[in-house]
């Protein structure tokens, strides 16, 4: 079993991904069915893959497809890929490390990925900013309860662009 962080590994990938002007979803959407059954053989140096298996994985529908971008996949050094022709056997899948475990990058302009061992905390309690909230402040009432009041109503170019504003003084017994 390797040294295989799931994250890093999935983020080096995508990475890798995002600069290659060749792949399209088809590739990623197997690539990552391979990857989801290598995490299933416990990130072994090399397993066998069922073929329907993998199709139905990565939603292909096409046995031309799948040969092809596989084919690709291995030629482009995504992965290893040796076909066995033995539909009792399947076939044989190396997957790549990109530079995301203790080992060798396999990327030579990758060496560091830019991410800790650790687990990142963030506050999830802030609100996010936006011109409309930024303007806002509390303002305590008369009744000791504080709530929001705009300070600077931002107006669109079109007026009334909902038609169900409504006001404190609004007649609810009024006919819309």
């Amino acid at each position: 079993m390797e040294d295989i962080n799931y994250i890093k590994h999935l983020n080096g990938a995508f990475g890798k991904f995002a600069k290659d002007g060749r792949l399209n979803p088809t590739h990623i959407s197997l690539y990552m069915a391979l990857f989801q059954l290598w995490n299933y053989k416990l990130f072994r140096e090399s397993f066998h893959v069922d073929r329907e298996e993998a199709m139905d994985m990565a939603k292909i529908g096409s046995k031309s497809t799948y040969h092809r971008c596989i084919k690709e996949l291995s030629h482009w050094g995504y992965i290893l890929y040796s076909p066995s022709h033995n539909p009792f056997k399947g076939s044989k899948i190396k997957m790549f490390d990109f530079g995301t475990s203790n080992g060798q990058p396999m990327d030579p302009n990758r060496t560091d990925n830019g991410t800790s061992n650790g687990q990142v905390m963030v506050s999830n309690n802030k609100p996010i900013q936006t011109p409309k909230n930024k303007k806002k402040h509390f303002k305590q009432k008369k009744d000791g309860f504080s709530a929001l009041e705009t300070v600077d109503k931002q107006k669109g170019s079109v007026p009334n662009q909902d038609n169900l504003t409504t006001g404190r003084d609004k007649d609810y017994n009024e006919p819309l």
